[in-house]
């Protein structure tokens, strides 16, 4: 039988904070009936507005989800009040699923068990070439991110030249405009760049933010333009930047790295009317973090398969760059189990060279998940920070506002902590109690 999970790993699966409210509202035991658990298997009926409960059930081996309610969100309510409920060892266990629970995991296993028969006969064939209709629509793509370029550099300069003072006042018009030239241009990368700009104007500093941000886009495209003078893997890195894809089966081609993956943190958010889901994974035996994102329409289900406070023996496979930090799952070797301690890690003193080697690999990135030891929560002046043994700060990212769920699991003593490091601070993500159970922070 699968280990039953905390009540933050099960509420780290919903949707938005509205599911997680309504999940609360139908996890008491009155509200279900025919509830029972079995192997990997839970399910249970819920009394919903009709004269028929809801059928609930859900495969605890991946997650996966299925629910007779209307809901168009995943997990709906009832699927997490089910696995609420069971979390805390509410649901009682049975010999065998329900019929129409174990008719649902039946198909569950036909489907997958032919989708490793298509992935077998796809690795059989061998790759096609790209038609020549392709590669010409690779050429002039090319071509059109060089002219867009071009035009980026002379822009900067241009701005360098007559100054910033203006810009509070006309940047966010001129920005705009430069991004749509830069999605015509097909650098869809860059003009994400050139999208988030606003944020420099919250500091006082802002004209140094600002030149540097237009430094680091400089950058960027003088490296592009030089690319056949850059190594390999920084060649994809700044072709990523950019904005060129890599699509899935060319990096799942790529040689994976097995350990015994834990995930140590996830985040969900909401941009552009899309949803996207950030999972953080630290490797065991090897120390390298790894992040799966997963992306949907607002409503629709995102990846649920990698749940927090969990680890899966697993390949993975990293999409290409100087600093490898996406990746894809690529083969697991059983099912994931509670993850019994917390991750392994550095202290603050490690924190700076650490990122310092990351930045010398790939200077333009802005987010590194880090597993950060035998750290203290306190104050340099005003900001909350983690301290090390030496006294040495790390400061919080402001959105981490005051850290008291961090200050109260911690009572005063060092803690483990994961944290998303950003050239703005730390953002604090999870920690574990004195049990080592996982916490969301």
């Amino acid at each position: 039988m699968t280990e039953r999970w905390s009540r933050d790993q099960v509420l780290a699966l919903a949707p938005d904070a509205a599911s997680q409210k309504a999940a609360n509202g139908v996890s008491a035991p009155r509200k279900w009936s025919a509830m029972g658990v079995s192997g990997s298997a839970l399910w249970g009926e819920c009394a919903g507005s009709g004269s028929k409960p809801y059928q609930a059930c859900v495969d605890l081996s991946e997650p996966a989800y299925r629910c007779s309610c209307p809901s168009r969100k995943f997990p709906c309510k009832h699927a997490l009040g089910l696995l609420l409920l069971w979390s805390a060892d509410g649901v009682p266990p049975a010999d065998a699923p329900a019929a129409w629970a174990a008719e649902w995991l039946d198909a569950r296993a036909e489907k997958a068990a032919k989708a490793e028969e298509k992935k077998a006969e796809k690795a059989d064939k061998p790759a096609e070439k790209p038609s020549e209709k392709d590669e010409g629509r690779a050429r002039q793509r090319e071509e059109r991110v060089a002219a867009g370029l071009s035009e980026l550099e002379r822009w900067l300069s241009d701005q360098v030249a007559s100054g910033l003072s203006d810009a509070r006042q006309t940047g966010l018009a001129e920005w705009s405009d430069l991004a749509k030239r830069l999605v015509d241009a097909q650098a869809p990368g860059l003009a994400g760049t050139f999208t988030g700009l606003t944020r420099v104007f919250r500091d006082e500093s802002w004209p140094g933010r600002l030149l540097g941000e237009y430094a680091m886009v400089h950058l960027l495209a003088v490296a592009h333009r030089r690319a056949a003078e850059l190594p390999g893997d920084l060649r994809e890195t700044v072709r990523q930047r950019v904005g060129y894809q890599v699509a899935k089966e060319t990096v799942l081609a790529l040689p994976p790295i097995r350990d015994e993956w834990q995930v140590i943190a996830l985040r969900d958010e909401e941009r552009d009317r899309l949803l996207s889901r950030r999972v953080w994974l630290h490797g065991r035996a090897t120390g390298r973090v790894a992040l799966v994102l997963s992306f949907a329409p607002p409503g629709q289900a995102l990846d649920a398969s990698l749940v927090l406070g969990t680890r899966v023996d697993a390949d993975v496979s990293y999409y290409p760059g100087a600093a490898p930090l996406r990746a894809l799952i690529a083969d697991r070797y059983g099912t994931a189990v509670p993850a019994k301690t917390p991750a392994s890690g550095v202290n603050v003193e490690g924190v700076p060279q650490m990122i310092a080697d990351v930045l010398t690999r790939d200077p333009w990135t802005e987010s590194w998940p880090l597993v950060i030891t035998g750290a203290r929560v306190g104050r340099d002046g005003k900001e909350w920070c983690l301290l090390g043994d030496s006294g040495q700060g790390l400061r919080l990212h402001p959105s981490a506002g005051d850290p008291w769920k961090l200050i109260a699991v911690s009572g005063g003593h060092p803690v483990t902590v994961s944290v998303e490091w950003t050239p703005d601070g730390l953002r604090p993500l999870t920690t574990w109690d004195e049990n080592d159970e996982v916490v969301v922070l």
